[in-house]
Formats: C-alpha cells, sequence, structure tokens
C-alpha cells in the first residue's frame, strides 16, 4: 500500500513541485502554482461539492419545515428529505465526499513540506524572506483569517436570531469561528510550507464560492435552483 502510494501521488507531485521549483526559482512560488493546478484538476469535485453546501443552507427552511411535519416518524421524515435533495439536485454528504478524496493528496504534501528542508532539490525560502521550513505567523494568520471568510461566504443570508436557526444553520455558523481556531491549532506546529499551501487553497476557495453565491442568488431569484451547473 505504501509503494502504491508513493507511486501515484508522492512521487508524482513530488516531481511537478521539482519541475517547477526548477522554473521559477522560488520553493513558495512553486508551491502556489502547485496548489493552484491541484485545486484545478479537482475543480469540479470542489466546485459540487460548495454548491451543493450553498443550496442546502439557503434550502434550511424547507428542511426544517420537513423535519417538523414529519418529526413523530423518522420514516416519513427521511423520505420527505431526500425528495427535497433529489428536487434540487444536491448530495448532502458532498461535503464529506469531498474530504475523503482529498486526505490521500493532503498526506502526500504533508510528507512533502515536513521535509523540504532536507530536501537537497530545494532553497526552502519564499521571496527570499521567509523560511518555508519553520513556522510563520504572519501566514498562519492569513490561512485563519482567510478561512473566516470562506466560512462567511458559504453561508445563506438571514435575519434570524440564533435560538430561531435549525441545528444545521447553528452548526455551519459555528464553524465559520471554529475553521480559523483549528486552522491556528494545525499550522502552529507546522512548517510555513504547509501553511502557504493552505492559504493558497483557502484563497481559491473564497474566489470559488463568491462565483457559486452569485449564480446562486441568480437562479433562486429565478426559481431556477435545480439547473445551476
Amino acid at each position: 500500500m505504501t509503494n502504491l502510494f508513493n507511486k501515484i501521488l508522492y512521487q508524482p507531485l513530488l516531481d511537478i513541485l521539482i519541475f517547477l521549483y526548477n522554473y521559477l526559482g522560488d520553493l513558495g512560488i512553486a508551491i502556489i502554482c502547485l496548489t493552484v493546478l491541484i485545486r484545478i484538476i479537482l475543480f469540479p469535485l470542489f466546485y459540487k461539492g460548495a454548491k451543493d453546501q450553498a443550496i442546502i443552507q439557503k434550502l434550511a427552511p424547507k428542511i426544517k419545515e420537513a423535519q417538523t411535519r414529519h418529526k413523530d416518524n423518522r420514516e416519513e421524515q427521511a423520505r420527505a428529505l431526500m425528495a427535497i435533495y433529489r428536487q434540487h439536485k444536491v448530495n448532502p454528504l458532498s461535503g464529506f465526499l469531498l474530504i475523503i478524496v482529498q486526505i490521500p493528496i493532503l498526506l502526500a504534501l504533508y510528507r512533502i513540506f515536513m521535509n523540504v528542508n532536507g530536501l537537497a532539490a530545494f532553497t526552502p525560502t519564499f521571496l527570499g524572506l521567509i523560511n518555508l521550513g519553520e513556522k510563520n505567523i504572519i501566514i498562519i494568520g492569513l490561512a485563519a483569517l482567510t478561512q473566516y471568510f470562506q466560512g462567511k461566504l458559504s453561508l445563506a443570508k438571514t435575519e434570524k436570531s440564533f435560538q430561531e436557526l435549525t441545528s444545521m444553520e447553528r452548526m455551519a455558523r459555528q464553524m465559520i469561528y471554529l475553521g480559523p481556531i483549528l486552522t491556528i491549532s494545525f499550522l502552529y506546529f507546522l512548517p510555513s510550507a504547509v501553511g502557504l499551501y493552505w492559504l493558497t487553497t483557502s484563497l481559491f476557495s473564497v474566489i470559488q464560492q463568491i462565483i457559486i453565491n452569485k449564480r446562486l442568488d441568480l437562479n433562486f431569484e429565478a426559481g431556477k435552483t435545480n439547473k445551476i451547473n
């Protein structure tokens, strides 16, 4: 299994990073380019997952109504919820599936970046200013801030108080703050090469979420939620 992991993910990603580094002459810029390349390749999965979660946020009132209407019959409740998801062509598990898909890639990149000081192919600096083999508070802070905006953008606008929200909506709003806290806790003990990857992929997600939100708003106003691509 280890040999398969190295052959399919670790070595190809390392080779691409070395190629980018040799071409660009800066490891930080090479990491940014590698991250963007990964996000472009996985764009259909990321877009689908983010879009589905955004639609589910907007469907929260319908979901709550179905849960309340069938609160004494779990089987009917499940059928009603699935009917809502089918109508709007969303998969409530798409977010979790996306996480599962990312785990092997993250593990491969983690192995590469954790050993960045020990790889003879690299001078581990970003713009000649940041040692990517060590933690960097600026990168950590920017990554956490970007994570916050990403979470904020993924929420549907509402005038309801926190007490009036569904359990799903409350959890989503709590994650806005929990996400950055976890980001800081995670990156604080890792080389800033990992943080730079995290920051870049979060920025990509912010841009993607802005595009999704604009399209969703237009389609919801037109009553064509199930036609969003």
